[in-house]
């Protein structure tokens, strides 16, 4: 049996710190745990009511900016999968990230944004457990003028 990580620990070398869990926006929560499958909702680059990053790639924001927003996202995505299942160190594997990224027209670069979502995955995690499926859209709008939001599908330990 593999000893699970210490995530908190590892955030913490990385200079890194859990932020609150964004509050719902609507009618939802932060993740539905079923069986070994944690869903988590989708979530933007928010630190406690303040959006980071506001704008669309490509017009307003840098490729870079729209990377540290992503980053943000998978944050935001650990905090959440804390307050549903209790312990990071439940957490087996990345298994799907969606990157939605609010785009000017003509931007094409929506994967090197989202790499900031799954880039920090693979640093906090590790290469195994940290790579995953992925998509990442370009759309023309984002709540709230959002530069990136992503979902994120994990498997944890029971």
């Amino acid at each position: 049996m593999e000893i699970p990580m210490d995530i908190e620990k590892r955030l913490a070398d990385l200079g890194l710190e859990l932020p609150p869990v964004p509050d719902a926006v609507a009618n939802y929560i932060p993740g539905v745990l079923v069986g070994e499958t944690l869903h988590l909702s989708g979530t933007i680059g928010k630190i406690k009511d303040n959006l980071v990053y506001r704008g669309k790639l490509g017009s307003d924001l840098t490729v870079e900016e729209g990377y540290q927003s992503a980053r943000l996202c998978t944050l935001n995505h650990l905090a959440m999968a804390k307050s549903v299942i209790g312990d990071l160190g439940r957490i087996e594997r990345a298994v799907r990230l969606v990157g939605y990224v609010n785009s000017a027209p003509g931007f094409t670069e929506a994967p090197w944004v989202v790499n900031g979502a799954s880039d920090l995955l693979v640093e906090v995690l590790g290469e195994e457990r940290g790579r995953h499926a992925r998509a990442a859209l370009n759309i023309n709008e984002l709540t709230f003028d959002a530069p990136v939001e992503t979902i994120l599908t994990l498997q944890v330990r029971p």
